[in-house]
């Protein structure tokens, strides 16, 4: 997640963007979203595969829901 100040061509699309029609803005709304969908999908399958490879080389151990809450939790 970004926290920088976002660079400047951000401004100039946001403007760029208040010149479309109010259909062309949903439609844009739309694809971002299934983008950062996808982009998230993506990102989780990646996680799950570390995690697999992690457990293979005994990294991890498992374990039960209940102790991986009472972990996160103290």
């Amino acid at each position: 997640m970004r926290t920088a100040k976002p660079p400047a061509r951000f401004h100039v699309l946001v403007e760029a963007v208040d010149g479309l029609s109010v259909e062309e803005q949903e439609t844009l709304v739309a694809v971002l979203n299934r983008r950062l969908a996808d982009r998230r999908r993506a990102e989780l399958a990646e996680d799950v595969r570390e995690g697999r490879r992690e457990f293979k080389r005994g990294a991890l151990q498992p374990t039960t829901p209940d102790k991986i809450m009472k972990e996160i939790l103290s």
